[in-house]
Protein backbone atom coordinates (compact mmCIF):
# COMPACT_ATOMS: atom_id res chain seq x y z
CA UNK A 1 0.00 0.00 0.00
CA UNK A 2 1.28 3.69 -0.81
CA UNK A 3 -0.09 6.87 0.32
CA UNK A 4 -0.14 9.67 -1.80
CA UNK A 5 -1.64 13.37 -1.78
CA UNK A 6 -5.19 13.29 -2.26
CA UNK A 7 -6.12 14.33 -6.12
CA UNK A 8 -9.07 16.05 -7.14
CA UNK A 9 -9.58 13.19 -9.33
CA UNK A 10 -9.92 11.07 -6.38
CA UNK A 11 -12.49 12.82 -4.86
CA UNK A 12 -15.52 10.91 -6.46
CA UNK A 13 -14.12 7.55 -5.20
CA UNK A 14 -13.78 9.11 -1.90
CA UNK A 15 -17.35 10.56 -1.77
CA UNK A 16 -18.34 6.85 -2.92
CA UNK A 17 -16.41 5.59 -0.27
CA UNK A 18 -18.26 7.84 2.63
CA UNK A 19 -21.64 6.95 1.13
CA UNK A 20 -20.87 3.04 1.90
CA UNK A 21 -19.48 4.15 5.51
CA UNK A 22 -21.83 6.44 6.45
CA UNK A 23 -25.51 6.29 5.05
CA UNK A 24 -27.37 6.99 8.37
CA UNK A 25 -25.75 10.32 8.16
CA UNK A 26 -24.38 13.13 6.40
CA UNK A 27 -21.51 11.67 3.89
CA UNK A 28 -19.07 14.03 2.95
CA UNK A 29 -20.02 15.66 -1.06
CA UNK A 30 -17.95 16.16 -3.63
CA UNK A 31 -17.71 19.69 -2.67
CA UNK A 32 -17.15 19.35 0.36
CA UNK A 33 -13.74 17.42 -0.22
CA UNK A 34 -13.09 20.01 -2.50
CA UNK A 35 -13.51 23.12 -0.05
CA UNK A 36 -10.84 21.19 2.29
CA UNK A 37 -8.73 20.93 -0.44
CA UNK A 38 -9.44 24.66 -1.27
CA UNK A 39 -8.47 25.38 2.19
CA UNK A 40 -5.48 23.85 2.07
CA UNK A 41 -6.04 21.35 4.10
CA UNK A 42 -3.37 17.68 4.31
CA UNK A 43 -5.24 15.11 2.68
CA UNK A 44 -3.97 12.13 1.88
CA UNK A 45 -5.39 9.14 -0.35
CA UNK A 46 -4.21 4.83 0.45
CA UNK A 47 -3.66 2.68 -2.72
CA UNK A 48 -2.74 -0.66 -3.14
CA UNK A 49 0.60 -1.04 -4.44
CA UNK A 50 -0.98 -2.86 -7.81
CA UNK A 51 -3.15 -0.19 -8.96
CA UNK A 52 -4.48 3.50 -8.81
CA UNK A 53 -7.50 2.65 -6.85
CA UNK A 54 -8.75 4.56 -4.04
CA UNK A 55 -9.14 2.08 -1.25
CA UNK A 56 -9.09 5.14 2.11
CA UNK A 57 -8.65 8.54 2.77
CA UNK A 58 -8.07 11.06 5.40
CA UNK A 59 -7.74 14.55 6.15
CA UNK A 60 -6.30 17.13 8.44
CA UNK A 61 -6.87 20.61 8.91
CA UNK A 62 -4.61 22.72 10.61
CA UNK A 63 -5.40 26.42 11.90
CA UNK A 64 -3.32 29.16 13.77
CA UNK A 65 -0.10 30.71 13.51
CA UNK A 66 3.68 29.07 13.74
CA UNK A 67 4.30 28.10 17.69
CA UNK A 68 0.52 27.86 18.06
CA UNK A 69 -0.81 25.90 15.69
CA UNK A 70 -3.99 23.90 16.61
CA UNK A 71 -5.08 20.41 14.20
CA UNK A 72 -8.49 18.87 13.59
CA UNK A 73 -8.72 15.42 12.15
CA UNK A 74 -11.67 15.90 9.75
CA UNK A 75 -12.13 12.15 8.17
CA UNK A 76 -10.67 9.07 8.15
CA UNK A 77 -12.62 6.23 5.63
CA UNK A 78 -11.34 3.24 4.56
CA UNK A 79 -13.54 0.99 1.73
CA UNK A 80 -14.82 -1.58 4.05
CA UNK A 81 -13.85 -4.43 1.28
CA UNK A 82 -10.13 -3.27 2.67
CA UNK A 83 -10.75 -2.95 6.35
CA UNK A 84 -8.60 -4.99 9.09
CA UNK A 85 -5.62 -4.39 7.27
CA UNK A 86 -3.95 -1.57 9.25
CA UNK A 87 -5.30 0.86 6.77
CA UNK A 88 -6.68 3.17 8.98
CA UNK A 89 -3.86 3.23 11.32
CA UNK A 90 -0.99 4.02 8.75
CA UNK A 91 -3.26 7.32 7.58
CA UNK A 92 -4.01 8.03 10.81
CA UNK A 93 0.03 8.13 11.48
CA UNK A 94 0.63 10.14 8.48
CA UNK A 95 -2.03 12.95 10.08
CA UNK A 96 -0.30 12.71 13.67
CA UNK A 97 3.42 12.86 12.08
CA UNK A 98 2.09 16.16 10.22
CA UNK A 99 0.71 17.79 13.32
CA UNK A 100 4.14 16.77 14.77
CA UNK A 101 6.03 18.33 12.88
CA UNK A 102 4.15 21.75 13.36
CA UNK A 103 3.79 20.50 17.27
CA UNK A 104 0.15 20.94 16.85
CA UNK A 105 -2.39 19.71 19.30
CA UNK A 106 -5.26 17.41 17.28
CA UNK A 107 -8.62 17.38 18.07
CA UNK A 108 -11.36 14.71 16.49
CA UNK A 109 -14.97 14.02 16.75
CA UNK A 110 -16.16 10.40 16.88
CA UNK A 111 -19.41 8.56 16.94
CA UNK A 112 -19.57 7.00 20.59
CA UNK A 113 -20.82 3.85 19.27
CA UNK A 114 -17.83 3.27 16.91
CA UNK A 115 -15.49 1.11 19.09
CA UNK A 116 -12.90 0.22 17.03
CA UNK A 117 -12.40 3.94 15.99
CA UNK A 118 -12.36 4.58 19.50
CA UNK A 119 -9.77 1.90 20.31
CA UNK A 120 -7.60 3.22 17.48
CA UNK A 121 -7.57 6.73 18.46
CA UNK A 122 -6.61 5.71 21.98
CA UNK A 123 -4.03 3.16 21.22
CA UNK A 124 -2.53 7.10 19.30
CA UNK A 125 -2.64 8.51 22.57
CA UNK A 126 -6.23 10.60 22.64
CA UNK A 127 -8.27 11.05 25.20
CA UNK A 128 -12.16 11.67 25.68
CA UNK A 129 -12.46 15.06 26.39
CA UNK A 130 -16.20 16.04 25.51
CA UNK A 131 -19.47 14.74 24.47
CA UNK A 132 -21.76 16.23 21.70
CA UNK A 133 -25.14 15.30 21.91
CA UNK A 134 -27.06 14.78 18.20
CA UNK A 135 -23.49 15.62 16.57
CA UNK A 136 -23.78 13.87 13.55
CA UNK A 137 -27.36 14.06 11.59
CA UNK A 138 -29.47 13.38 10.27
CA UNK A 139 -29.10 10.42 13.05
CA UNK A 140 -28.59 12.06 16.10
CA UNK A 141 -26.22 9.79 16.75
CA UNK A 142 -23.92 11.83 19.58
CA UNK A 143 -19.59 11.98 19.41
CA UNK A 144 -17.15 11.97 21.55
CA UNK A 145 -14.64 14.97 21.58
CA UNK A 146 -11.42 13.37 21.60
CA UNK A 147 -7.93 15.27 21.79
CA UNK A 148 -4.09 14.29 21.79
CA UNK A 149 -1.47 17.13 23.03
CA UNK A 150 1.27 18.48 21.22
CA UNK A 151 4.01 16.19 20.46
CA UNK A 152 6.56 18.01 22.76
CA UNK A 153 4.37 18.22 25.64
CA UNK A 154 3.41 14.35 25.58
CA UNK A 155 7.40 13.48 25.30
CA UNK A 156 7.27 15.99 28.72
CA UNK A 157 5.20 13.95 30.16
CA UNK A 158 7.00 10.71 29.25
CA UNK A 159 10.28 11.64 30.46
Amino acid sequence: MRLESLRRKDIPRCVEIEKILFPGDSPWTAYAFHAELDAGGHYLVARPDESDEVIGYAGLAVVGRRGDYEASIHTIGVDPRHQRKGIGTVLLKALLDRADELAAPVFLEVRTDNDAAITLYERHGFERIGLRKRYYQPSGADAYTMARPRAQVRDEVAG
